[in-house]
């Protein structure tokens, strides 16, 4: 089961199955598990998508900082950007996370998740929590491209925690609602051309490479309601020495989390139609 041994999502009449949290866990761990195999077994994946992200700071960095009107007090426009690039490079892997479902649907690995007696809502969390390490893994290059660029990076130890644990909720968000477009279509051509309809969309209606004071009105509605734009927002907050913040810390994690658990929610009951 790509990699997942049948007792490891569970065993019906196994005496663990009465400690249900412990059990639950287990699901969880042997579905992340398995997707963590198919990362270290293509490991030039994250390097190849490390050429975006350079791109984006060495090219358009270099020349939005010599435009003038975009007012973002005293900090500058690369540190400004950095964040907003690892944000979308988390979404662009995030948003794809789909396709290797409809993957799997194809090759009958859906079909003995679901006949196994792991619950829904563990195998979709279990997916989430190996985008959140996917994503982790690309944030670090992403990091390693900052600093080579000479981005302020704030390298207080609960400043880089924070950061962890907003690039796994915005991680696991993007990917569960991959998720769920995958559950809803039938091909993976189709699902490619979903995927690369939504991700220029909501990348440029977010604030990752501009203020949201600059965006016109209408923008600025789409801007706040775009889980992005909160993610964006709370990694300026923790990555960078100087603070540039649209919203509160606490709104961004609320929002993020909130629309996660309801995504999650979303997913794991449209989960099984992936076998029809």
């Amino acid at each position: 089961m790509s990699g997942v041994p049948a007792e490891a999502l569970g065993n019906m009449d196994d005496p663990g199955a009465t400690r249900p949290l412990a059990d639950f866990a287990t699901q969880v761990f042997a579905v992340a598990d398995a997707e963590f195999r198919k990362l270290r077994h293509d490991p030039l994946e994250l390097f190849s998508r490390t050429a975006q992200p350079v791109l984006w700071l060495v090219v358009f960095g270099k020349v939005m900082a010599q435009m003038r009107g975009l007012n973002i007090g005293s900090t500058n426009y690369i540190d400004f950007l950095a964040p907003g690039i690892l944000a979308q490079s988390m979404l662009f892997g995030a948003i794809f996370y789909g396709i290797a479902a409809v993957w799997e649907r194809d090759l009958g690995i859906i079909h003995r998740y679901l006949v196994s007696p792991a619950s829904r809502l563990a195998l979709v969390m279990g997916k989430q929590v190996s985008a959140g390490i996917r994503g982790l893994s690309q944030a670090a290059l992403v990091y390693l491209v900052a600093i080579a660029m000479n981005v302020a990076i704030d390298w207080r130890i609960d400043k880089i925690a924070g950061v962890i644990v907003l690039i796994i909720v915005g991680a696991a968000l993007f990917s569960t609602l991959s998720l769920i477009i995958a559950c809803l279509v039938r091909t993976r051509e189709r699902f490619m051309g979903i995927g690369q309809l939504l991700t220029m969309p909501i990348f440029f209606a977010s604030n990752a490479i501009y203020p949201i004071d600059v965006m016109p009105s209408w923008l600025k509605a789409i801007a706040r309601i775009n889980p992005l734009t909160y993610e964006v927002d709370a990694l300026r907050a923790l990555m960078l020495r100087s603070t540039v913040m649209s919203f509160h810390l606490a709104t961004d994690f609320a929002v993020l989390v909130a629309t996660s658990v309801i995504l999650l929610i979303v997913a794991s009951r449209l989960y099984p139609r992936m076998a029809t």
